[in-house]
């Protein structure tokens, strides 16, 4: 069955925020709401410095403990793993929020232009996002699946993958079927040493980076 996941490369990334600014664009977020964005993590003391760039967002999680708090049954997970949102049941309490252990849910507080020019989502109102109810990363998922029913493959073709993993300049994203032995994260993911963000917790994460290859 298929599993979407999406893999970081830490060895890669620079901390542009290109894929930041690439979400805000593709789902025309407000200014204070941020679906996808970048840690800059320094380490050691002068002179020995490094600085690790981190992208962090919703982890798409297979246990996700926001949707056991969830009230009116708002969030949930999708067949293929992707944790979904219902804006239309949603009722703002906030709960998934409280719950999440990523922080990475919003409750959107009032309307307003995400730059000083409205973008052309905004303009023409096709954001889903509603007045009092939460909102996260839905891994694209329109795109996911009107790309799926042209018969395009997520991950490999652009028009049927993430935004944030199509503007990355430094190859540091990619998105794919993670059960698909054949596919690119399945690939990366088998090949590197990785982590997941807060495994501990039980919550198994759809979201892997990968720090070193494997010797």
């Amino acid at each position: 069955m298929t599993r979407y996941a999406m893999v970081a490369d830490l060895r890669r990334c620079v901390g542009c925020q290109t894929c930041t600014a690439a979400c805000k664009v593709s789902n025309s977020t407000v200014r204070d709401i941020q679906w996808r964005w970048v840690l800059d993590i320094e380490a050691g003391e002068f002179p020995e410095v490094t600085r690790t760039f981190v992208p962090v967002g919703c982890q798409h999680c297979a246990e996700p403990p926001c949707v056991e708090v969830c009230p009116t049954g708002a969030t949930g997970v999708r067949p293929d793993g992707i944790v979904f949102m219902n804006y239309d049941t949603c009722i703002g309490c906030g709960y998934c929020a409280v719950a999440c252990p990523y922080q990475a849910r919003y409750r959107l507080e009032g309307k307003g232009y995400a730059y000083a020019t409205p973008m052309e989502t905004e303009r023409n109102g096709r954001s889903p996002l509603q007045l009092g109810t939460v909102s996260k990363c839905n891994f694209c998922s329109d795109k996911v699946d009107a790309g799926r029913k042209r018969g395009l493959v997520p991950g490999v073709d652009p028009e049927a993958t993430p935004a944030c993993v199509n503007s990355c300049i430094a190859s540091a994203l990619y998105f794919g079927d993670i059960n698909d032995e054949t596919s690119i994260v399945a690939r990366l993911v088998r090949e590197n040493e990785t982590f997941r963000m807060h495994e501990e917790l039980g919550t198994k994460p759809s979201f892997y980076y990968l720090w070193d290859k494997k010797q």
